[in-house]
């Protein structure tokens, strides 16, 4: 006798954002049933033998996709189903775990929402059968209200280093100072969490606009050799960029030891878009970042080095193994990757060399590249995560200057900004939470966000604000992160 059954078919798509953690799996029960006394709906069950490798299915219910001013405690609940039994849930928050599996239904967890940073936070739920097999992530973005300015348990001193003026951009040495550019031509020393009187050193400098001292590195034997590196815009012989190096003599620059290693060209009579960030790789070369100087043409122009990454070894010759060195002349031959706009700040990770560029928008998108030698960011044919094309490298992550329809649900959920800024990895050590390490953390000028971009989960978090325009930021020897604005530097800190 034959009997028919109902079987269900699961058919799961994929919500669009970039930065989503899996697709949301909607169930549909197709029943194609035929008659008869003994036809039943039946769930099949594996035969004698045969290994279960079908994965059940989890659905959050609570909170909402897309929901905002979530506030005090935050009731989580879930669906599971599988085609044997559904053995637990897991809820998690930002990657991290919430309360315990739940092993029966009703599948429910709870969160203090003021535990986090007020701002965007990923809920999401998975389970698993007797058999090991786990769904897929169920997922909503979703945004905490209240003004938690920090995570529970970290510390923000807003003033930890105060008296600056027009800064740009900052660099750690191995023992602690930190040396602060600004824009007007001082290179400051903050030693033992003071700001001394008297710069490093005092440059000379075009200011207007964007232009003046806009980047500052050191090199990777720093305590033996005390060369820093600066990014500045220089009147000598026509306006333009230079990098130099510089000899340290205690906390000042020993007088005559300027080497002027890079001369960029000269500047139009535009003074925005000049880039600016200046660091070492983990390969020992040091790379530039320089902006398309207000003229979009010249980012995808590989015989011009506006709109560029550029790499140097560290004596400022070109590598022979740049990407383009044998196939352009001059200093074209320092081209790393290009079809840029602003490439204001980045960032390496050490230990693995992995670079982010933040390349500041026009009128729709910020955004953060993956630093890849030879790649094509796209401007000005393609900004942000639409338009992308054929030998285009779409950003990593991209926020919007203002909300999607419904707020949430756009590519950079309920992130919104105007000139992303700043750049650091924490490391795989540290006194932050291991749920922290690993994370890009970044800020916009405008908004003054501080988020952290969780690489393996391919999700953004809110982390903390500041209340000034964030330009820069590092995680320091100690641990802590420094985000430098204008006219001081924060400090987060955890035990």
């Amino acid at each position: 006798m034959r009997i028919d059954r109902c079987v269900p078919v699961v058919i799961a798509p994929t919500i669009g954002a970039s930065f989503r953690l899996a697709c949301v799996v909607l169930p549909l029960w197709l029943a194609a049933c035929g008659g008869g006394a003994s036809d039943t709906a039946a769930t099949p069950i594996p035969a004698p033998g045969v290994a279960d490798t079908q994965a059940p299915v989890a659905a959050l219910t609570a909170p909402v996709d897309f929901s905002a001013g979530l506030a005090g405690t935050l009731a989580l609940a879930a669906t599971a189903s599988d085609d044997v039994a559904v053995t637990g849930v897991e809820f998690q928050v930002d990657g991290v775990q919430v309360g315990a599996t739940a092993t029966a239904a009703p599948y429910g967890a709870s969160v203090d929402t003021t535990q986090y940073a007020s701002g965007q936070h990923i809920v999401r739920v998975r389970a698993t059968d007797a058999a090991g097999n786990l769904s897929p992530w169920a997922n909503a973005t979703v945004s905490f209200g209240g003004s938690q300015t920090q995570p529970a348990g970290f510390t923000r001193n807003e003033n930890w280093v105060t008296g600056l003026g027009g800064a740009t951009a900052l660099a750690q040495a191995s023992d602690g100072r930190l040396f602060v550019a600004q824009q007007g031509g001082a290179l400051r020393v903050v030693k033992n969490a003071a700001l001394l009187p008297t710069p490093f050193l005092q440059l000379t400098v075009d200011s207007s606009g964007e232009r003046g001292l806009i980047g500052v590195t050191l090199h990777p034997d720093f305590a033996s050799n005390g060369f820093v590196y600066v990014h500045y815009t220089t009147p000598e012989n026509g306006v333009h960029n230079r990098v130099s190096r510089f000899t340290a003599n205690g906390d000042m620059a020993l007088a005559g030891s300027e080497l002027k290693l890079v001369e960029l060209p000269a500047l139009s009579s535009a003074t925005n878009h000049n880039g600016g960030a200046l660091h070492f790789g983990t390969d020992g070369k040091f790379y530039v970042g320089v902006g398309d100087n207000a003229n979009s043409a010249q980012a995808p122009d590989l015989t011009k080095v506006f709109g560029k990454l550029l790499r140097f070894n560290d004596d400022g010759t070109v590598p022979a193994d740049n990407p383009f060195f044998a196939t352009s002349t001059d200093l074209a031959r320092a081209v790393w990757a290009y079809g840029l706009r602003n490439p204001y700040t980045f960032a390496v990770q050490p230990g693995t060399g992995r670079i982010h560029i933040n390349d500041v928008g026009e009128s729709t998108w910020e955004e953060i590249d993956l630093g890849v030698a030879g790649a094509n960011y796209g401007w000005p044919a393609s900004e942000g995560p639409s338009g992308t094309s054929p030998g285009i490298t779409a950003p990593l992550f991209a926020y919007k200057h203002s909300a999607a329809v419904p707020p949430g649900s756009g590519p950079g959920g309920f992130f919104t900004g105007q000139a992303i800024a700043g750049g650091a990895f924490y490391p795989d050590s540290g006194p932050f939470p291991g749920a922290y390490r690993g994370h890009y953390f970044f800020a916009d000028f405008l908004s003054h966000f501080v988020a952290r971009f969780d690489v393996a989960n391919d999700a953004v978090y809110a982390f903390g604000t500041v209340s000034g325009q964030p330009v820069d930021m590092l995680v320091g020897a100690d641990g802590a992160l420094y985000v430098l604005m204008r006219d001081r530097i924060a400090r987060f800190s955890a035990p």
